[in-house]
């Protein structure tokens, strides 16, 4: 076993997160039908995705976000980059899209590692496993989403470590995720090759402040307090419809 032996990791749909600004004063400067037709149009793409979805062939899911990195973010799943890049098209070129703006996006894959490896064993067999790499997004109150990178800085080099010690560092981390089963739901994207860092993290919640329990309680743990580095956080609430057509109306 060589001394940096690279991890196996399993991988599940692809997913975009597409964060959007809102010109507000392009939507006011428009009249009651063209804002209407938008939302309208929107509607329409979203009732598309929860076809996809019902047909187990992605999922998606829509927040707004605070601060001012972004107003919206519409999170995709789907099997394919091609598929992907259609939806991107496809909104791009509706009414709705002429009010946004794309400022920040972020490409990943749903990614497992497997530190626990069985030889022989079809890990995609198993139901469990297939649940994380082609997950149906909850739908749940918030979302906190963060991109991050383990070092490679002299001493803190994460990819120099033996297969042993980060088995025993990541076993004592996902104690901690453990805790709060039933409380955070998690989604890893792994991002090499795909973009600017080397994972998207996205968090689901009801009660927000676990977003900040969680994530606080985990930068004490060797993992992330030595090899951690952590890109913007971005927080929303979920968006349905009533609540979509009450955030636009004038």
């Amino acid at each position: 076993m060589s001394q940096n032996e690279a991890l196996l990791t399993l991988e599940g749909w692809f997913t975009v997160h597409d964060f959007r600004k809102i010109n507000w004063e392009k939507w006011n400067a428009a009249s009651v039908e063209e804002r209407q037709a938008a939302l309208d149009d929107l509607f329409t793409l979203m009732k598309g995705w929860e076809g996809n979805e019902a047909a187990n062939e992605g999922s998606s899911a829509v927040y707004s976000i605070l601060g001012h990195k972004a107003d919206l973010v519409f999170m995709y799943l789907r099997p394919t980059l091609q598929e992907l890049d259609e939806i991107k098209t496809a909104f791009n070129k509706s009414p709705f899209a002429a009010f946004t703006t794309n400022d920040y996006s972020y490409v990943s894959v749903v990614e497992l590692s497997n530190y626990v490896n069985n030889p022989g064993e079809d890990p995609k067999a198993n139901p469990h496993v297939r649940d994380r790499l082609y997950p149906v997004l909850p739908k749940w109150e918030h979302i906190c989403f963060y991109p991050m990178n383990k070092k490679r800085d002299l001493q803190d080099n994460w990819y120099m470590l033996t297969m042993d010690e980060r088995r025993q560092m990541m076993a004592s981390h996902g104690m901690i995720g453990r805790k709060y089963a039933g409380k955070i739901k998690q989604i890893i994207g792994g991002s090499v090759g795909f973009d600017d860092w080397e994972w998207g993290v996205t968090l689901f919640a009801h009660d927000p402040l676990e977003f900040k329990h969680i994530i606080y309680e985990m930068r004490f743990d060797e993992v992330s307090a030595r090899y951690g580095e952590f890109g913007n956080f971005l927080v929303g609430n979920h968006l349905d419809y009533e609540k979509l057509q009450n955030l636009f109306t004038v």
